[in-house]
């Protein structure tokens, strides 16, 4: 059973974030999350790929101090159908995802996607706004910048979308989670 963490008195306790997700992009992008709000982020990266359920996500937390405030996340790219009805039986976590990939998420950072448009056409995207090389799994110091400086516009742009379709992504939803609390 896991332990309980105690409230000090008169101390607001913040939400500890466990994100589970499936590749090395959203883990870096996760850290420099946890980076620039402060707040305790448990990243658990790679877990088990597509074969992620409520009972690995229990398994996991055993035995490590949580709080009823804790939330659990899942941050996953929603271009395999197979993989996104898995995900979304599991009821005990907020779902996050990018159709058809989280550089859709970075992409919306620069401009409006409307059309249906693939992970390595993002990639080409960000490379060419950018003026350099975008490699999988890194932020570089211009890519850091603009998420950044264009948060709110990206926020503002994938609400626009209809979640689950190309294109699509709801990672604005920690975002906004994010900045609540940061405002607090």
């Amino acid at each position: 059973m896991s332990r309980k963490r105690q409230a000090s008195k008169g101390k607001k306790i913040k939400p500890h974030f466990w994100v589970f997700c499936e590749g090395k992009t959203e883990e870096t992008y996760v850290c420099y999350l946890r980076s620039k709000y402060r707040v305790p982020i448990e990243i658990v990266p790679k877990v088990i790929g597509s074969n992620i359920d409520e009972k690995l996500i229990k398994r996991h937390k055993k035995g490590k101090p949580t709080h009823e405030k804790d939330i659990d996340f899942l941050m996953y790219d929603a271009d395999i159908d197979a993989v996104l009805e898995r995900l979304q039986k599991i009821d005990s976590a907020k779902l996050l995802t990018s159709n058809p990939s989280i550089e859709l998420w970075f992409l919306l950072h620069y401009k409006n996607q409307n059309a249906h448009i693939t992970t390595a056409n993002c990639i080409r995207e960000l490379c060419n706004r950018n003026h350099n090389t975008y490699k999988k799994g890194v932020l570089d110091q211009k890519l850091r910048e603009k998420l950044n400086e264009k948060c709110f516009d990206a926020c503002k742009r994938a609400k626009q979308k209809e979640l689950f379709n190309n294109p699509s992504t709801n990672i604005y939803e920690l975002i906004e989670i994010l900045e609540e609390i940061k405002n607090g």
